[in-house]
């Protein structure tokens, strides 16, 4: 009887740890797709809301979120109306209250934001520097708050809606999606609640009054306003008569 035979076996070598120097370049490729698909998605997003309309927005969601938490009516006020269909008062309250360089300036304006980090840095009530198109960019595609990574990423977007949007956009998105309001957002829905007409109707006192509270609209009322909200209405309306109505209309 022939003896057994043993078959020589081959070890199989055990596969090398990754060393300090493997796991940092795998991160980095990581880090590298993660951002790489985040620009080519938010470039895409960005693209398509260009041509529709902004129906909901993050602070939208967070006001109906604190309304049920709360107890109180969650129903938001907001109805898209196009730029065209406005009255030609609406875009020149903003321009005139919120940002007057807007035709001019790529975003940002430096200056300003200057000028209010040495308020600021003087330890009185803080105080913003926000362009319209840095307001866009925050309630459109980011949540509220202060961070640095909230203020870096409102910066790419604020870039990004310049370069693909456009000012006339940019403007129409803001005067439906800035809040006005208790559970109110947009010119079209504010016109509607507080003075029961078109956003095509409102006249020159009646837009500046909206713009008067939109940096507070949860503090201030466009319906019942305070002394502030008059004085500050009339202001605006000052300096909408200065800028004229071809100041936004060339945009």
């Amino acid at each position: 009887m022939a003896a057994n035979r043993i078959r020589p076996t081959t070890a199989t070598a055990p596969k090398p740890k990754p060393t300090s120097a493997g796991w940092r370049s795998l991160i980095l490729r990581i880090l590298l797709k993660t951002v790489l698909y985040f620009v080519i998605g938010s470039v895409i997003w960005v693209t398509v809301l260009k041509f529709v309309p902004v129906w909901v927005t993050p602070l939208m969601i967070a006001r109906k979120m604190e309304a049920i938490s709360e107890g109180r009516s969650s129903k938001i006020y907001s109805d898209w109306t196009p730029m065209s269909e406005m009255s030609k008062e609406a875009p020149l309250s903003v321009v005139a209250s919120e940002d007057q360089l807007f035709p001019e300036h790529w975003g940002f304006d430096f200056k300003s934001m200057g000028n209010a980090f040495k308020h600021n840095l003087r330890g009185k009530k803080i105080r913003g520097a926000s362009t319209i198109s840095q307001q866009v960019a925050k309630n459109v595609f980011l949540w509220q708050g202060r961070s640095y990574i909230r203020k870096g990423l409102e910066a790419y977007f604020t870039v990004l809606i310049e370069i693909i949007w456009g000012k006339e956009r940019i403007l129409e998105v803001y005067l439906n999606v800035a809040e006005t309001g208790n559970m109110t957002f947009g010119y079209g829905a504010a016109a509607q609640r507080f003075f029961y007409k078109p956003a095509s109707s409102l006249t020159r006192n009646e837009a500046a009054r909206i713009a008067a509270v939109l940096p507070s609209p949860l503090r201030f009322s466009v319906k019942n306003p305070s002394s502030y909200v008059q004085r500050r209405t009339a202001q605006i309306a000052r300096q909408m008569r200065m800028l004229g109505r071809d100041y936004v209309l060339s945009l």
